[in-house]
């Protein structure tokens, strides 16, 4: 449990922050109007952006799910921590020294995650200080039989752990790092015997996150002697989870985002070689298959814009278990904000030893001559079958016509239904009849399997209380003109401080909204109206506004206004604003001529002359305010 931190030490961390900076470690963030940010939210899959980041305001709103809130929430939602230790992350990455009130302190979970990462760099920082020892000399040889010399070697971080039993272990116990906090970094391993280092006598890469913490390690074995698997990871720790981390990632992360493209290879040294040959967008997965964490992970870096679509690059290994893999990366291709692509080098070499044996510019060219991966899986599947006779290339057709079926683009669809027939030496009109047949019994098992989910749901009915209370603030309508006038009215109030002066603010406040939530907030920024265009403005109306309309503020103040420029900004603000004083002094026309009529001027003379001044009144500031 986090200890209590002074307010005004989270008040000055999240001042001191930009949210953008701390969002674009996990999303790749564009421009989207003024003073907006716009990505593939991380809290659920989408294809188009609808995750948006307002910097100056501090805070991030995804319209597609509804998440939404400020930097601390973000990083917990993200990291999976509570409040506190969220603060703590943030306050050590701009190095701010927290206070606790009388009595607490940090987050135990926290400062272990902290130590961690701590012993990591230190971890790092001693094998890669023994990759120049006598004892290190097979590490040496390795790298250069595969083409890596030493400033390579520099680039990559990469180190030797030596093969004594304990020397790391002495190493950071004399740095001051205790037992449990080695052996929950997963760095030292401790047994009835004593506690010796993970990693003995073999070639270490560090695993760094996309902001270059040092999370793990992978090591290659070097020695006879060593009866441990070839490669050996880092077990899973508070800082490093395999199922989501790629290798690489903090050097590819700033071209992916450029480029859009990534290039998925599937070990340490063809990383290595795709970056020193210029792919600099490549990644690998370390000692686990490529899967759904690591997509979204990717997805998050990748536009899903039509007319420039990213692009993601498999590598796999032409033996048995990188075909298996190829087509595990065909299944998934349908789940990517790209469109996929498979490489294989010549003579089935990796990059690795493509580059080693024909130089740069052959991984360069392997990588330019990738093929689409339906076209990859569609020969594999045809591959099994002896195309010389008519039953075989019949059987070849069928069996690949569900890879034709499953491709989502319809255009793309006929295209590689004309391939497939050229592939197999039969009629196109043949083929595209087992494609159909294919495609219809997709569908079917399609909407079977919805009939089966809708019925699981039908036997689980949602619980209802028939004495709970209706919600205080009933869903609003954005369709209806009258609430979505009021939704702009609020957005420029939140948004836009330039384009209207505190007074008619205020006025607008107190009777423009009819909608409880659009109420709500409207009252939140009249309590708070001598904040408007401070940086504490939003934050203070996220306290004050109820729980249930936290979203609708959010929303509000996430909107992406039709603006380019902040000149535009201002003109649209102003307009807004000008409209909600003419239809605020309607409808104080209208009620006052009702009230006219209520008052009888030969026996209330005196309220009739009044409300007649009102009028006139009203009628000079309606004209001003229509600039006529």
């Amino acid at each position: 449990m986090a200890g209590r931190i002074r307010a005004r030490d989270i008040e000055e961390v999240k001042a001191r922050l930009n949210i953008a900076d701390v969002v674009s470690d996990y999303v790749a963030l564009k421009p989207a109007g003024v003073g907006s940010l716009k990505g593939l939210c991380p809290f659920h899959d989408e294809k188009s952006p609808s995750f948006t980041v307002k910097p100056n305001d501090g805070f991030y709103k995804c319209f597609g799910c509804g998440e939404g809130g400020d930097v601390y929430k973000f990083v917990q939602q993200l990291d999976h921590l509570s409040f506190y230790e969220a603060v703590e992350k943030l306050a050590a990455r701009i190095s701010f020294t927290l206070t606790y009130e009388e009595g607490s302190g940090p987050s135990v979970d926290h400062g272990l995650r902290n130590r961690i990462l701590e012993a990591n760099n230190a971890a790092a920082t001693f094998y890669q200080s023994q990759l120049m020892t006598d004892g290190a000399e097979a590490g040496r040889e390795f790298l250069k039989g595969r083409g890596f010399d030493k400033a390579a070697a520099d680039h990559f971080s990469i180190g030797f752990a030596p093969k004594a039993w304990a020397e790391l272990y002495n190493h950071l116990k004399s740095a001051g790092f205790t037992d449990d906090e080695l052996v929950a970094a997963a760095l030292v391993t401790k047994g009835d015997k004593g506690t010796f280092d993970k990693f003995r006598g073999r070639l270490i890469w560090p695993i760094k996150d996309s902001t270059g913490q040092v999370i793990g390690f992978g090591a290659r074995k070097l020695f006879d002697d060593d009866n441990g698997p070839k490669y050996l990871n880092s077990s899973d720790t508070l800082v490093y989870h395999k199922s989501q981390v790629l290798y690489g990632i903090d050097l590819a992360k700033k071209d992916i985002t450029k480029k859009q493209q990534v290039v998925v290879v599937e070990g340490y040294t063809d990383v290595m070689a795709c970056h020193l040959a210029g792919i600099t967008t490549a990644v690998a997965t370390c000692g686990t298959a490529f899967g759904d964490d690591h997509i979204r992970t990717l997805n998050r870096m990748l536009s899903s814009e039509i007319d420039s679509p990213a692009e993601v690059i498999f590598t796999f290994d032409p033996d048995a278990a990188g075909q298996k893999a190829a087509m595990r990366a065909y299944n998934d291709s349908n789940k990517f904000n790209a469109q996929t692509f498979v490489a294989v080098g010549p003579e089935g070499l990796d990059p690795c030893d493509l580059r080693s044996q024909k130089g740069d510019e052959a991984v360069v060219a392997m990588i330019a001559n990738r093929k689409p991966i339906f076209e990859f899986a569609i020969k594999q599947k045809i591959a099994k079958f002896d195309l010389s006779s008519i039953e075989g290339r019949v059987a070849a057709a069928r069996a690949a016509a569900p890879v034709v079926a499953g491709i989502r683009d319809a255009a793309l669809r006929p295209a590689y239904t004309r391939e497939l027939a050229g592939w197999v030496s039969l009629e196109g009109n043949e083929v595209a009849a087992l494609v159909d047949v294919a495609l219809k019994q997709a569908r079917n098992e399609g909407v079977a399997q919805m009939r089966r989910d809708t019925t699981a749901a039908a036997e689980v009915p949602p619980e209802f209380d028939p004495e709970a209370e209706p919600s205080a603030y009933p869903a609003i309508n954005l369709n209806d003109p009258i609430m979505r006038f009021e939704r702009q009215l609020l957005e420029v109030l939140v948004q836009v401080p330039a384009a209207f002066d505190k007074a008619t603010a205020a006025r607008i406040c107190k009777s423009a909204f009819s909608a409880p939530s659009h109420i709500a907030v409207a009252t939140a920024i009249e309590a708070a109206i001598d904040l408007i265009g401070q940086h504490e403005f939003l934050p203070t109306l996220a306290v004050s506004v109820p729980p249930e309309v936290q979203g609708v503020l959010f929303e509000i103040a996430g909107q992406v206004l039709p603006a380019r420029t902040e000149a535009e900004l201002l003109v649209y603000g102003q307009g807004v604003i000008a409209r909600g004083i003419a239809a605020l002094l309607a409808r104080e026309k209208n009620e006052l001529l009702a009230a006219l009529r209520r008052v009888d001027p030969v026996t209330e003379p005196d309220a009739h002359k009044e409300i007649q001044q009102k009028l006139v009144a009203l009628e000079a500031e309606r004209r001003s305010v229509a600039g006529n």
